[in-house]
């Protein structure tokens, strides 16, 4: 702290914090949004290279298990 420069409030510290960790979770959800993007352009990829090669069977069925 140098000798012109006031001190930092309690208050002005607890607002730094909250703000940091607002931030923090905008940074996770924003990384999770990516993360999710880029697996979801990776299987649609695959697809479009699948039909690109003139294949017929590129889409995955799921089919519902049968009760016995």
């Amino acid at each position: 702290m140098t000798p012109g420069e006031k001190p930092e409030l309690p208050e002005e510290r607890g607002n730094r914090n909250v703000e940091n960790a607002l931030l923090l979770g905008f940074f996770v959800v924003l990384v999770a949004a990516g993360i999710w993007l880029l697996g979801t352009m990776a299987d649609i990829r695959k697809v479009q290279d699948c039909a690109a090669q003139g294949r017929r069977n590129c889409a995955t069925i799921e089919v519902p298990d049968r009760p016995r």
